[in-house]
């Protein structure tokens, strides 16, 4: 089994993962052109996975589609995906061409952003990045941070396999939260080290995460004291302390 990030935009990940025949599943595919050059170099897709209905996450999938018509599409029941042959949701699973796949339902960037979760693996769109989590752009606070729990209860080995390389300006903010945590320490180096020399950043285990990504530690002493020193209140609950957590990084400026 090879998983292959391959670089799209400015900033995007489609991942791909394929078998020792080069058969590949590919999520996320923001443009086509990348999907293509791989399938040259002698990679062939036998399914679409579809996390949310972001331009940058499907806007290459009619021009796969023309190049192979029979490619089945899985998505969430979202009409701005009007690519899907097959609507999927929380707790189903399926199987497409000898991959197996579990849905998590993950809303809060969008309302409809589903997760794929299989073979070790976690295709989590925007919803949660390594040292962060997606914008809400559709959902509430608490919705938010029920997806990043839903995520957060998977085996500690998953790899989390996100949609863009936010690493080292996540790391940045979670720095500012959390100064004094080692294993974060030791994350920022290796990304900075990493991306010194262009390579990505992803994935990472979502053990590694839950050390050091401050929205997946909302109950963590540490962070909740870092954010009510900057929110200047005492807060309420785990989802209030989320909601200004998530204010603070909208605003934040490394």
């Amino acid at each position: 089994m090879r998983l292959q990030p391959l670089p799209a935009f400015e900033d995007n990940y489609i991942w791909t993962l394929s078998d020792a025949d080069g058969r590949a599943i590919v999520v996320d595919p923001g443009e086509a052109g990348p999907v293509i050059a791989a399938a040259d170099a002698g990679l062939t897709p036998v399914a679409l996975l579809l996390t949310h209905h972001h331009n940058d996450h499907i806007g290459g999938v009619d021009a796969l589609l023309a190049r192979w018509p029979d490619l089945p599409v899985y998505a969430p029941d979202d009409p701005r995906i009007p690519q899907a042959t097959a609507r999927v949701a929380g707790g189903e699973t399926f199987e497409t061409a000898g991959w197996c796949f579990e849905v998590l339902d993950v809303p809060g960037h969008t309302r409809s952003h589903i997760a794929f979760h299989g073979h070790g693996h976690l295709f989590c769109g925007d919803a949660l990045f390594s040292l962060g989590c997606g914008r809400m752009f559709e959902g509430t606070p608490a919705q938010m941070l029920d997806s990043l729990d839903r995520m957060a209860v998977l085996p500690p080995g998953t790899l989390v396999c996100c949609g863009h390389e936010y690493s080292r300006a996540n790391a940045a903010f979670a720095r500012a939260v959390d100064p004094d945590n080692a294993a974060l320490r030791h994350r920022e180096q290796e990304i900075l080290d990493m991306r010194s020399v262009s390579r990505p950043t992803l994935p990472v285990a979502l053990a590694g995460e839950l050390d050091c990504n401050p929205f997946l530690r909302v109950d963590a002493a540490a962070v909740r004291a870092a954010v009510e020193r900057h929110a200047g209140t005492v807060l309420a609950d785990r989802v209030d302390v989320f909601a200004a957590l998530r204010r603070w990084k909208d605003g934040f400026r490394a």
